[in-house]
């Protein structure tokens, strides 16, 4: 049984006290590698390591601390289809989307760092007669990366690549669900002689590894992606400290389809915003509110699409559907099905767990699930479910979609589906919402701020949003 290993100060090494986590493949139900059960005894050695790079690290010119970014960069190319095999079977995805997104994505957010910060301005003001002010931008020193199990080296890279960009040495926490592709960013690290300290990887879990960050005096910023509780369990740790704060949350999101939109291309959309990686991505349309006097043919058309998915092993060629990541998080899926049928849901397609031939027996498979019937206020269209389970909610009227629409918990992102141009911008701008697309969906220009509203986080990631979140503004007033 492989043990997988922390990396630290630059090298390999396994937990301090000796302790492991089994690791799941859920395609197969089975373990198939440890994970280090890291504590804080490991964590205080990250952040001493760290602390000590931080100097020399912060000290290089952006065009070096480039060239170190961009050779992780050339380096997961040159990797890229062990690295989607591996993400694959550790996450239950389909090889095909990790080859085709996960990875190249990952690839691309340390080359995307990496060259923003040859372009970066400084901020000046002059005065006139009376002098000028400029800003510097400083990093923080050791700060903390704490990355889900959706979308693993892709979101894991999404916080670390701007943090080291900036000047900062990092300790990063994977999830300990899917924690495989960190740990070959480990080697691939010691491969093109990444300086030792400046990143730091501790695996483990949330309530030991994550806390232990979390609670560090020396850790001097979080950036967190995942549920909501626990963002706000480490907003209450962290903000009577006065730490920088970065909580990337739940969503529950709306895909809005008025009559006059583009059919084909809403139906052809709307089944990949509801189904792409099991559903397992926060930005998912988990629920599709379709206008009067097309409900009934939009829906005819959807399931005819999503009988099309084929919900195989994650490593064939025609697998559009793999495995959900977790024993656990299947369960909690089912238990959401039954609850929409108590609250009086039609189960239009799906619902049910899938049974697969050995060796993947025991495997994690749900079915594409469409339910239909439910009021818009009720749990099922309230929660986060974070699986392959979508609404269907016909509507009359912009105001009424819109109630709906802004009537969870949740703001990160809608679809709107329309040629309207004056009502595709009505309603971006009345959703209540952190990202809108207007007739697509997940088209990502990495440049962008992303993040959301309400309880779906606080603070932006992406572009220069993530660099100026991770340093510190120092004005500078110089008086002729």
């Amino acid at each position: 049984m492989e043990k997988l290993q922390n990396y630290i100060g630059g090298a390999l090494v396994a937990p301090a006290d000796g302790t492991y986590l089994d690791n799941y493949e859920p395609a197969k139900g089975e373990v198939y590698s440890l994970i280090p059960r890291s504590k804080s005894a490991d964590v205080e050695a990250a952040v001493e390591a760290a602390n000590k790079a931080f100097p020399a690290w912060s000290a290089l010119s952006n065009a070096q601390r480039s060239k170190h970014l961009m050779a992780l960069s050339n380096r997961i190319s040159e990797r890229l289809d062990e690295l989607a095999h591996a993400e694959s079977r550790d996450n239950g995805k389909p090889f095909k989307l990790a080859q085709s997104v996960d990875i190249p994505r990952a690839r691309d957010n340390f080359a995307f760092f990496a060259t923003a910060i040859l372009h970066q301005e400084d901020e000046f003001h002059s005065m006139g007669s009376k002098g000028f002010n400029y800003t510097l931008r400083q990093p923080l020193g050791a700060v903390a990366c704490i990355s889900p199990w959706n979308l693993p080296l892709y979101l894991f890279s999404w916080k670390i690549a701007p943090a080291l960009a900036s000047g900062n040495c990092v300790v990063a926490k994977p999830s300990e669900v899917t924690p495989y592709t960190a740990y070959l960013l480990s080697q691939i690290c010691i491969e093109v002689g990444f300086p030792a300290g400046v990143l730091n990887i501790v695996h483990g879990l949330g309530a030991e590894a994550g806390q232990a960050m979390v609670e560090h005096q020396n850790i001097k910023a979080i950036s967190f992606t995942g549920g909501t509780q626990t963002g706000a369990r480490i907003a209450s740790i962290a903000a009577p400290r006065f730490k920088k704060l970065s909580l990337e949350l739940g969503g529950k999101n709306p895909n809005i389809i008025f009559d006059d939109c583009d059919f084909d291309r809403a139906v052809k959309i709307s089944t990949r915003a509801a189904f792409a990686n099991q559903g397992q991505i926060c930005l998912c349309g988990s629920r599709i509110f379709i206008q009067k006097g097309i409900y009934n043919q939009f829906k005819e058309a959807f399931l005819e699409r999503v009988k099309g998915l084929k919900v195989a092993p994650p490593e064939n060629d025609d697998s559009r559907m793999g495995a959900v990541v977790s024993e656990d998080h299947m369960n909690k899926v089912l238990s959401y099905i039954k609850l929409a049928q108590e609250e009086g849901g039609t189960i239009l397609h799906g619902g049910n767990r899938v049974q697969m031939p050995a060796p993947h027996a025991k495997g994690y498979f749900l079915e594409p699930t469409v339910i239909e019937g439910l009021s818009y206020d009720c749990r099922t269209n309230q929660e986060e479910i974070f699986g392959p389970v979508v609404t269907l909610t016909p509507f009359e009227s912009e105001e009424e979609v819109l109630m709906m629409a802004n009537s969870t918990e949740y703001g990160l992102a809608c679809t709107i589906f329309t040629q309207d141009l004056n009502r595709a911008h009505r309603v971006a701008k009345d959703i209540h919402s952190g990202i809108v697309w207007i007739n697509d969906w997940l088209v990502r220009d990495l440049r962008t701020p992303f993040g959301g509203v309400k309880n779906s986080g606080v603070g932006r990631e992406g572009g220069f949003e993530a660099l100026k979140f991770f340093t510190e503004a120092k004005n500078v007033c110089f008086n002729f």
